[in-house]
């Protein structure tokens, strides 16, 4: 039997639970802004020791308008943002009204380092988005918030990967001045479509839920205040994502376990390389992350993986880095080493919330026997 990039778990007690709350829901009518996104709000809050979440329809939203609500003074300015993130981080600088600016990244965490962000300085730089690539939160992250703390730079978590992940005992979302979560169907943690923010100001959370519904300064008025979006969470989405972030700790311990598996039984390939966890740090493994050595066939490799052992490896984080996608182009100032470096040789081994140990043992007799045989290496 194959074993697949990603497998979505909804266990079958809480697939009826949902299946109840929905026809609940369907019956009375209350189908947006409802308990429900309430109840999931304060859920994520907790499990994730903030003290404000507001839900919204998207991942790419939350960050959006967390850099609209955080006062960040965005508009016509610079944020500066790691190269080897999604396009949506990008996305959502442009359509808050700033200028992305892309950043070089520490080959250790495939994040941004304090060294790559004063690099990417600019006198109008307004604010800086930190990514938790693969859901680990980098050990550098404090330095970072003082940096910008320092230079009156307002500090933005993209946590859209980092769903119960934490440095030092704090959990993403504790650094900057807002956090945005996604859940879209391959994250640890899902409601289908939607995303969360999570901020220890009450000031900015008041701010979100008026971006998240038009702009609107109450929810029955047509009153507008802000230039704000269809950006809300429809009731099926909450209950789903309530029910789904349940699991959360438990699909972490198992995600962890394959990890730690993984990194033994690849501590034996030389030139393998693994992203390691520095101390402190606890990812929930959304990505498990490995570098094949220079020179290697990356597109051969996962060919193999797939043809002839049945193995799909997950999509990369990521394969080309933002300042080549063609339509960031008019961003691009030069090179960036080491995001072009880690970008073009990594891959992602499959790492499921329920992955059984004979998947993990497939995957790695997979991996053995497909790298000795590895050309350009």
């Amino acid at each position: 039997m194959g074993v697949q990039a990603a497998r979505i778990v909804f266990p079958p007690a809480d697939r009826a639970e949902i299946a109840a709350a929905v026809t609940g829901i369907l019956t009375t009518g209350a189908l947006t802004l409802g308990p429900y996104t309430k109840q999931f709000e304060e859920a994520f809050a907790e499990a994730h020791e903030a003290a404000h979440a507001v839900a919204v329809a998207s991942g790419t939203a939350a960050l959006e308008i967390s850099l609209r609500a955080a006062g960040a003074g965005v508009e016509g300015r610079d944020v500066i943002v790691p190269a080897n993130t999604f396009y949506a981080t990008a996305a959502a600088i442009l359509r808050a009204g700033g200028r992305p600016v892309f950043a070089d990244i520490d080959a250790a965490t495939f994040a941004l380092s304090p060294d790559t962000i004063t690099a990417a300085l600019t006198p109008d730089t307004a604010a800086v988005v930190l990514v938790h690539i693969a859901g680990l939160i980098s050990p550098h992250a404090d330095e970072i918030r003082l940096l910008c703390e320092q230079r009156g730079i307002t500090l933005v978590e993209d946590a859209a990967h980092a769903h119960g992940a934490t440095y030092d005992g704090r959990f993403a979302g504790s650094f900057g001045a807002a956090a945005a979560f996604s859940f879209y169907p391959t994250k640890v943690v899902t409601s289908g479509e939607g995303g969360m923010i999570v901020s220890p100001s009450g000031d900015l959370a008041d701010e979100a839920r008026i971006y998240r519904d038009q702009g609107k300064g109450a929810f029955s008025a047509n009153h507008h205040v802000r230039l704000g979006y269809a950006w809300r969470l429809s009731e099926q989405n909450a209950v789903t994502g309530l029910v789904h972030l349940r699991r959360m700790d438990e699909f972490i311990t198992r995600r962890r376990e394959v990890a730690a598996r993984y990194d033994k039984a690849l501590a034996g390939l030389d030139g393998l390389e693994p992203l390691s966890e520095p101390a402190g740090c606890r990812g929930n493994i959304y990505k498990y992350i490995v570098l094949l050595p220079p020179g290697a066939d990356r597109a051969w490799f996962k060919q193999e993986l797939a043809g002839k052992h049945d193995v799909r490896l997950a999509g990369e984080v990521y394969d080309l880095p933002l300042h080549r996608q063609p339509v960031l182009a008019e961003y691009a100032a030069g090179a960036l080493p080491v995001a072009e470096d880690m970008c073009a040789r990594h891959v992602c081994l499959p790492v499921h919330s329920d992955m059984r140990d004979d998947e993990v043992d497939q995957v790695l007799t997979a991996v053995a026997a497909v790298y000795d045989a590895l050309p350009g290496v």
